[in-house]
């Protein structure tokens, strides 16, 4: 089985030496993904729109991929404080509650100060 690499052109995965999604086989994992908005590389401070941003740009590595976000089994979410989480479920109840996939949800810290959201997703069709 051949691997795939998919990249945003993010500056961040030539840095950090990573790729947004890898496809092998009938799977496909996407990176850990933040709120940035890469077309104007600006982060807002609403959590709730840097979760739409992340989802946005999981579904265009998935797209790219050949999957879709119909296709994601598995999320992890990482928020910065506890109290954000209903905002984030707000974003999230929306985009996945007919996908139901499994997820977790961990309060923790993130590299930059002005991130307050990371999702990474794994998506099969097999």
């Amino acid at each position: 089985m051949k691997r795939r690499l998919i990249s945003t052109g993010s500056p961040f995965e030539r840095a950090a030496g990573y790729s947004r999604a890898v496809v092998q086989g009938d799977w496909c994992f996407v990176a850990g993904t933040t709120g940035y908005d890469y077309a104007r590389m600006i982060m807002p401070d609403d959590i709730a729109a840097q979760a739409e941003n992340a989802l946005a740009t999981i579904e265009k590595a998935l797209v790219e991929a050949g999957f879709a976000l119909t296709d994601i089994v598995r999320v992890h979410y990482y928020i910065t404080r506890a109290d954000l989480a209903d905002d984030v479920f707000a974003v999230t109840g929306r985009v996945f509650g007919d996908i139901r996939p499994a997820a977790t949800m961990l309060v923790c810290d993130l590299i930059k100060p002005e991130m307050k959201v990371e999702i990474e997703a794994t998506a099969f069709r097999g």
